[in-house]
């Protein structure tokens, strides 16, 4: 069943009676306080309806025929009758100075929107709209030792002289001499919590996160109010420190620990990983010399040599933003070839916006694995190309 055009009267209904409601902030909320719903099972219900709102006004019949959705989730999603702490909880983000993004909004960061499992939600203090600008995130151990931290103070200064936005995780060490760097230089920065938006960790850092948002920057999480510093919290928001930035620079790390594994998320994410050499025998050289070893990092002795890669990524996006505003009759090079069904519905599929692989396959109802061969010949013809986080798009 196509429930987006079943539901379309609803749509046009909502959408004339209440102009004044700001979407879909409620919904989304809602959807995180259900048990048996975790990311991918609300991108499954998101998918199928033309607004989120509509997801609390479908039928028993019309949940379960939704792929992923089993009659215990259609009968918690039927039942759902918590809007009053749904309230409570936007009240105290309003108290708390905060405010909520979500993955439908327009101004989502459209890096953060590639990657394979972005937050669908993110509270957020201070200015949303550095959330989607040009960055590097600069990440390293707590124990950065002074080299690391000259490292991390000296690349931030100088790219935010070069109007990069920096982002980092606001712990001890690498973290905040990197955001400290940055507010002193007059730039923007970043800060991505492992705990709740109101709990900031360490809370020697409270003044610095105050200084971040003072000066045009951000301090965001996409942990609910209250959330604890829990170790395994970490890892988990990582994620978005690389997926937000165009590349990730190690400055000082051991083999194992955050920046390692921010490293490896920028490196699944398809971004580019810089990493600052340490001399040999230096505890923090063993993870970063070792990334430069495996061919896993770029080994960078000054800012020209981050610089030399980010632009290349700056200038495909404006020409990717070009060619968006010119004809979509000149884009669509797969109209005038002769493919097969599939091509054909490919094509189609991703004419009506880019799609990560994964919903792609999802939307042409075929495993993955079968997909893959086609998407590589329709790129190797010239009729659609893979961006960042295995996304892809028409040309």
């Amino acid at each position: 069943m196509n429930l987006k055009k079943s539901s379309g009267r609803n749509y046009k209904k909502l959408n004339q009676q209440e102009k004044t409601y700001k979407p879909p902030v409620r919904e989304f909320v809602a959807l995180h306080l259900l048990d048996n719903l975790g990311a991918q099972r609300i991108r499954l219900l998101l998918q199928a309806v033309e607004h989120p709102q509509l997801i609390f006004r479908l039928e028993r019949h019309e949940l379960e025929s939704i792929r992923g959705i089993g009659p215990k989730t259609a009968e918690e999603v039927l039942g759902f009758n918590e809007w009053d702490k749904v309230d409570r909880i936007l009240e105290k983000t309003e108290r708390t100075g905060a405010q909520i993004m979500t993955y439908w909004d327009d101004d989502y960061p459209h890096l953060l929107r590639e990657i394979y499992d972005p937050p669908l939600m993110l509270w957020i203090k201070g200015n949303r709209s550095v959330l989607d600008t040009d960055a590097i995130s600069i990440v390293g151990t707590r124990r950065v030792g002074n080299y690391g931290k000259k490292m991390a103070q000296k690349f931030a200064k100088e790219l935010v002289d070069h109007d990069l936005t920096i982002i980092s995780g606001l712990a001890y060490g690498t973290d905040g001499a990197a955001h400290q760097a940055t507010v002193d230089a007059g730039g923007k920065t970043v800060a991505v919590l492992g705990s709740g938006i109101d709990w900031i960790y360490p809370s020697d850092h409270k003044g610095l996160a105050k200084q971040i948002i003072e000066t045009g920057g951000a301090v965001i999480s996409e942990f609910p109010l209250g959330t604890a510093p829990e170790m395994g919290n970490f890892p988990v928001r990582n994620r978005i420190v690389s997926g937000m930035s165009l590349g990730t620079l190690v400055v000082a790390s051991g083999l194992e620990g955050g920046s390692m594994i921010t490293a490896k998320s920028a490196l699944d994410q398809n971004r580019e990983v810089f990493v600052i050499p340490h001399p040999v025998g230096h505890p923090n050289a063993i993870g970063c010399n070792s990334l430069i070893k495996r061919g896993m990092g770029k080994l960078v002795q000054n800012v020209e040599d981050v610089l030399t890669e980010i632009h290349v990524h700056i200038k495909e996006k404006e020409t990717e933003s070009d060619s968006a505003d010119t004809p979509r009759s000149s884009q669509n090079k797969w109209e005038s070839m002769e493919l097969d069904n599939l091509s054909t519905s490919i094509c189609e599929v991703l004419d009506e916006q880019s799609l990560h692989i994964d919903h792609l396959a999802e939307r042409l109802e075929i495993e993955t694995h079968k997909l893959m061969p086609k998407l590589l010949e329709l790129e190797m013809q010239g009729a659609i190309r893979q961006t960042a986080g295995k996304n892809f798009e028409l040309l």
